[in-house]
């Protein structure tokens, strides 16, 4: 039989895979040494007191966040609370409360709309009153006995009695 030098019969997986097993067991040995001295004994302390922390802080954000939810202020502000077990049996409920709110709203603005015009109003009153006084004063001013003898006279016209009395007419 001939031997042939270039013939490899290990594949290049398996010459990978055996690596990494060599790797593995230089790790081990390594490993189980450190151990036997001492010094793996701090790294284990510490990844162990690392790893109570890492849980205390997780349990401690956890406690924090399920009493922020649990919050019926924070549940009323982000919505949660309308999703809660029993909470849907009162929507017909919250639904008549917020178009009692919708209404009363429409009726404030109504009234106000209303109470505008009414005060609009009642300033055009005013100043109709105003000036219907005022024009009264000067028809007053104008129709006093005083008043039409200064015009008669400035027109030039005599005011007299008259010689015979005047009829009266009855119906």
């Amino acid at each position: 039989m001939l031997r042939d030098h270039e013939f490899d019969p290990l594949t290049p997986e398996e010459e990978t895979r055996r690596r990494e097993e060599e790797e593995f067991s230089r790790r081990v040995r390594r490993e189980v040494l450190r151990i036997e001295r001492g010094e793996a004994d701090e790294e284990i302390r510490d990844d162990l007191e690392r790893e109570a922390e890492e849980r205390a802080e997780a349990e401690e954000r956890a406690r924090r966040e399920r009493r922020r939810r649990s919050s019926t202020l924070w549940q009323l502000v982000s919505g949660t609370i309308l999703v809660r077990e029993g909470v849907s049996r009162y929507y017909p409920y919250m639904l008549t409360i917020a178009g009692m709110f919708f209404l009363s709203i429409v009726v404030m603005f109504w009234a106000l709309h209303l109470d505008m015009r009414y005060t609009r109003l009642e300033r055009e009153v005013q100043k109709l009153r105003e000036r219907s006084i005022r024009l009264e004063q000067q028809r007053y001013r104008r129709t006093t006995h005083s008043a039409v003898l200064e015009e008669l006279r400035r027109r030039g016209i005599e005011l007299y009695d008259p010689l015979a009395p005047g009829e009266v007419i009855e119906n």
